[in-house]
């Protein structure tokens, strides 16, 4: 029986004739120094300038991937490795395949998942632009590790290795340049360990401008942020605008609020009713977001999930809702009685909106509470057994 395979080293592949051969050759050099079993696997994403053929001569293993993007040839050549680890990275020479050995060495020793962190390794000058370097990436990296608690320093660092176990887990689904995020917030949503590695960033030896598109590239990293973090989406700006438009509300159906020389009066009544609808709009799409999310194996599912069952129930919802419709029908038949009083006559739109307004507004809530549950119900029917 041969040995089998230690490592496999995958690089994404699209044109890249300029660089190919000394990055295989550096790859082969750090695997015959070290003395590891391992292969190299070149995720050919459709290449026209001769790539194919300087792999074959150089006998590395060349996987054929026609679903285009970053992603989808990564998850490609992934999936045929047949390493017990797999280290990733681009085939531009910007990084060093003959220093892989500390990513070897993490991945050895129990670790799930390693990134390395060029702000800590050094950027060679050149090979990073400005505006990756002094505001793409230290602002994405913020936005990971404070949406997703991830004490990683370089989100977008291409040099990263990983157990295939490990790979397996995280359940990879985008096909884009943010591919590269989404690995770290699997890694975290399922528990693996990772562990960061200074990585030098050397610049690319191609003379053709790079694949990555700043703008939009940099978009598809901050969406895909946003959209696997529901909480700071929807639940936080949603909460956040209940309980502002709330506070506001309720001192203004007390009375007209005069900051200064300006009156805050029924008119602001209005929109802070409406922040409250709005708020609760935002919620709803967290509910629905996450549920989306676990049930089409974007999001693993987790005890908070359950709860959200548990406690947003129909006979929760429905009670809820028709709380909020008895009031609201209460303060309309008080407002028509006023209106009754004075014959049908003219009313004093200062008086009468403090009750009009909330009562419309409780009507519109309750009825939007009792529809949510409804919907919610249903899409909550398979989580309860009972």
């Amino acid at each position: 029986m041969s040995e089998k395979i230690e490592l496999s080293i995958v690089m994404p592949c699209l044109n890249e004739a300029e660089t190919l051969e000394i990055c295989i050759r550096k790859a082969q050099s750090f695997l015959i120094k070290n003395h590891v079993r391992g292969e190299i696997i070149i995720a050919d994403n459709g290449s026209t300038d001769g790539s194919q053929n300087i792999a074959n001569l150089l006998n590395a293993q060349i996987v054929t991937i026609l679903e285009k993007g970053y992603g989808s040839a990564l998850r490609g050549g992934i999936k045929a490795a047949s390493g017990k680890y797999i280290i990733m990275a681009d085939a531009d020479d910007s990084y060093d395949f003959e220093s892989l050995l500390p990513f070897l060495t993490t991945l050895r020793s129990g670790s799930d998942f390693v990134i390395g962190n060029r702000f800590k390794g050094g950027i060679e000058k050149g090979a990073m632009p400005f505006l990756h370097k002094y505001l793409g990436n230290p602002v994405l990296s913020f936005l990971g590790r404070l949406f997703f608690r991830i004490e990683i320093g370089d989100f977008h660092c291409g040099l990263r290795g990983f157990s295939k176990e490990a790979y397996l887990k995280m359940n990879l689904k985008t096909t884009g340049m943010e591919f590269a995020s989404e690995m770290i917030v699997k890694s975290k949503l399922n528990n693996l360990s990772m562990v960061e590695v200074p990585t030098k960033l050397h610049q690319d030896g191609r003379t053709r401008p790079p694949h990555l598109n700043t703008w939009r590239d940099g978009w598809r990293h901050l969406r895909f942020l946003l959209l696997y973090s529901p909480t700071w989406l929807f639940l936080i700006p949603g909460i956040t605008l209940m309980v502002l438009g709330f506070c506001v509300s309720v001192l203004l159906i007390i009375q007209p609020v005069i900051i200064k020389h300006i009156m805050l009066d029924i008119h602001t009544l209005l929109y802070s009713s409406s922040m409250i609808l709005i708020g609760f709009q935002f919620f709803v799409f967290y509910a629905l977001t996450k549920i989306y999310a676990v049930e089409n194996g974007l999001l693993p599912k987790s005890n908070r999930y359950n709860k959200l069952f548990k406690y947003l129930n129909l006979e929760t919802g429905l009670i809820t809702g028709g709380v909020f419709l008895i009031i609201g029908i209460t303060l309309s038949f008080y407002g028509f009685s006023i209106w009754k009083d004075t014959h049908f006559g003219n009313l004093n739109p200062s008086h009468t909106f403090r009750i009009i307004i909330p009562a419309v507004f409780t009507i519109l809530f309750g009825m939007q509470i009792i529809f949510f549950s409804l919907f919610f119900s249903i899409l909550g029917l398979k989580n309860n057994p009972n």
